[in-house]
Formats: C-alpha cells, sequence, structure tokens
C-alpha cells in the first residue's frame, strides 16, 4: 500500500515537472492544466488563512498572476506545488498584515448555538491530541465553522503554519520552504498556535 501511494506521488511530481517544462515554453495549455489542479486548494488555503471569500478569491488570482510571471524562474529545486504554496501565502500574509482587522463572529455566540455541540467536540478533541484531524473538519460542517472562526483570532504567521501543517497535512520541510523560515522556527509557531487556539476555545466554552 505506501508503495502504491509512493508511486502516485511520484507520478504526480512527474506529472508537474512535464507540465512546468511545457509552461517555460510558452505552453498556455499547460499553464491552464496546473491552475485548474491547483486553484481549489490554493483558494482554501487562503481562505483559511484571511478568512474572507472574496478577498481569497483575488489572492488567489493574485497567486496564478505571479505563477504565470515568474514560472521562467522556477528552478525546480522543491516541489511546484510547495513553491505555488510559497506565493500564496506569503502574498496573503502580507494582505493581512497590512489590512485592518474585520471583526470576527464571535465563539460566545456559536458556544449557544448548535455550533456549541461542535466547539464542544473541538475542545475535547484538541484536548487529547496535538493536531487537528483533516477529516474529522472537513466531515464535520459544525467544527469547520468553529476552526475558522478560532483561526481569525490567531497571528496571522502562527495561522499560516497551523493551517499548512494541521489542515493541508504538508510535512514539516514543506512548509519551511513554502514559508521561508528554518525548521524549528516552524515548529516552534506550529506549538504556539496550538496553545493559543485551544486557549480561544477555553475562553468560550
Amino acid at each position: 500500500m505506501e508503495g502504491q501511494l509512493q508511486k502516485q506521488l511520484d507520478n504526480i511530481t512527474i506529472d508537474d515537472a512535464i507540465l512546468v517544462r511545457r509552461c517555460r515554453e510558452g505552453d498556455g495549455v499547460a499553464v491552464e492544466r496546473l491552475i485548474i489542479k491547483y486553484q481549489d486548494r490554493i483558494f482554501n488555503v487562503i481562505l483559511k488563512i484571511c478568512g474572507n471569500k472574496d478577498d481569497a478569491a483575488e489572492l488567489t488570482q493574485e497567486t496564478f498572476v505571479k505563477f504565470i510571471e515568474n514560472i521562467g524562474s522556477f528552478a525546480g529545486r522543491s516541489a511546484f506545488y510547495t513553491w505555488l504554496f510559497r506565493i500564496g501565502v506569503n502574498l496573503t500574509l502580507t494582505y493581512c498584515k497590512r489590512r485592518t482587522k474585520a471583526p470576527m463572529l464571535s465563539l460566545d455566540a456559536a458556544a449557544g448555538t448548535e455550533a456549541g455541540d461542535g466547539a464542544a467536540q473541538l475542545k475535547a478533541f484538541l484536548a487529547d491530541k496535538d493536531s487537528l484531524d483533516p477529516a474529522m473538519v472537513a466531515q464535520n460542517r459544525e467544527i469547520g465553522e468553529i476552526v475558522m472562526q478560532s483561526l481569525g483570532r490567531l497571528d496571522e504567521d502562527h495561522r499560516a503554519v497551523l493551517v499548512l501543517r494541521d489542515i493541508e497535512g504538508m510535512a514539516y520541510a514543506e512548509i519551511a520552504e513554502a514559508l521561508d523560515v528554518q525548521l524549528g522556527t516552524v515548529k516552534s509557531r506550529l506549538s504556539r498556535a496550538r496553545t493559543n487556539l485551544k486557549e480561544i476555545l477555553d475562553t468560550v466554552l
């Protein structure tokens, strides 16, 4: 099973490498295929960091504009999707640090509604484990809403690391490369982000 999974991952890398080469040769179809392949994933990551669908849509579009403009400088030292994530996350972090933060939906209100059950489940889960379960978040709408609201209260740098690691499932080394920080910085930010997330839930539950 592991061998089959690795083969699939290798094929994804090979496919990206071929498409990237064609992009650098001016192949518009290859550009379109890479955009279609990654646009939803990039949008979802950006949305979880910035917390606004309209902003996320604009930042996703800007990410792919940067991709088209800079594909010639992509040296292939990292996986293409890591390079692309780096563009998207950096654009989003820069945007978030410049903008005036919009007020987020209060978790106090969520705790008094149907989402309260989801929040309680999330709190119990975080108490027992070191990270979020992406499958659980994806399948439980209530928990997903609480996660989004909670993420909005985290520092942007901490939020980005938590999204990439605990929701997107990226490896520590990939996150370090995507964010252009040291591996130790990734781990310390992630630890702090998880602690802060638990503290946020503790204040309202």
